[in-house]
């Protein structure tokens, strides 16, 4: 097989792999419909139709699934940069544009729906959160792999751990809500964020198997540079601290249960397809996982600190 193909050719090469890809989805993804995950019976009017405006004591969300909800909410929000890069990336042609309008409804639904939950169980203020949009999707997201490329290499293999990641996140965040409707609702979007994911990692498992060399360092760099999409987002690093210090998302997450799973699949370190470039790589990226892997005990370390010092604090106030 040849080890070196232009954009084009390997999207011409990899096109029956979408859609096929693409069948499977279609026969395995289930329809839902957002008005049936919300509690519509605790809406109630805001001021400008008669009704009360958002105090904070309305939400029975914690400060921590708060933090969690809007990220998740305004990262699905900048749906529309997400389809033009995934567009430009592949094709609007074929199998290929098939895939990306799909995919672009589905996730519409993800933010309908927390949208609708939030606002009908006033978990969080509507006009914060509205504000907070449309500086995010003013903003938009022009390079999340963090390489500066969008062709169909980088961007298949960062959207196979974005999705991944985005998964793990909802579900997560489900369960920190402490509530079984928002649990329910945030699995039922995990659940379509698994099958995205399984979508665009057989794409980029393909990939490898045609442009093993180019394909590994595409995911490699992506690993070594990646942000989720909404690192842009207004109060980012503050919620991403909350999240992260809560284990809604953390690094080890993002290790063991997001990159290390996929590079498995893949079967990064066992392949023998790789020429001296490959091989010089996939050491590369090795030595990356490695001080990932310090990088984590770190973080854990000073993240025990913290909880520590703020169960304390918590104690004395309560004296």
């Amino acid at each position: 097989m040849p080890k070196s193909m232009t954009p084009f050719e390997l999207l011409r090469e990899l096109e029956p792999v979408a859609e096929s890809n693409l069948d499977r989805h279609l026969s395995t993804a289930k329809d839902w419909h957002p008005h049936d995950y919300v509690p519509w019976d605790e809406g109630r009017n805001f001021a400008a139709m008669g009704g009360i405006d958002w105090e904070p004591e309305q939400s029975r969300l914690g400060d921590v699934a708060r933090a969690a909800m809007i990220t998740n909410l305004l990262t699905e929000d900048n749906l529309p940069s997400y389809h033009r890069l995934i567009s430009t990336a592949f094709s609007r042609d074929g199998a290929w544009r098939t895939w990306v309008d799909r995919w672009t409804a589905e996730e519409n639904r993800h933010g309908i729906a927390l949208r609708d939950y939030l606002v009908v169980t006033r978990g969080v203020d509507p006009v914060e959160l509205e504000e907070a949009r449309m500086a995010c999707m003013m903003q938009g997201v022009d390079n999340p792999n963090g390489t500066g490329d969008h062709s169909v290499l980088p961007g298949v293999a960062y959207v196979t751990f974005q999705e991944l990641a985005t998964r793990v996140s909802h579900r997560n965040t489900g369960r920190a809500c402490e509530d079984p409707i928002a649990d329910r609702l945030l699995a039922r979007i995990a659940s379509d964020e698994n099958l995205h994911m399984v979508f665009y990692r057989n794409i980029c498992g393909a990939a490898l198997d045609l442009v093993p060399d180019e394909a590994l360092d595409a995911i490699s760099m992506v690993i070594r540079n990646f942000r989720m999409p909404g690192a842009g987002m207004p109060n980012f690093r503050r919620n991403s601290v909350l999240i992260a210090k809560h284990g809604i998302y953390d690094l080890r997450q993002h290790l063991e249960e997001v990159i290390e799973p996929v590079l498995k699949k893949w079967n990064i370190f066992d392949r023998n397809d790789f020429t001296a470039r490959g091989d010089r790589i996939r050491d590369e990226l090795g030595a990356h996982l490695e001080q990932l892997r310090a990088d984590v005990l770190r973080f854990e370390e000073q993240r025990d600190r913290s909880l520590a010092r703020d169960a304390a604090r918590r104690e004395r106030q309560s004296v």
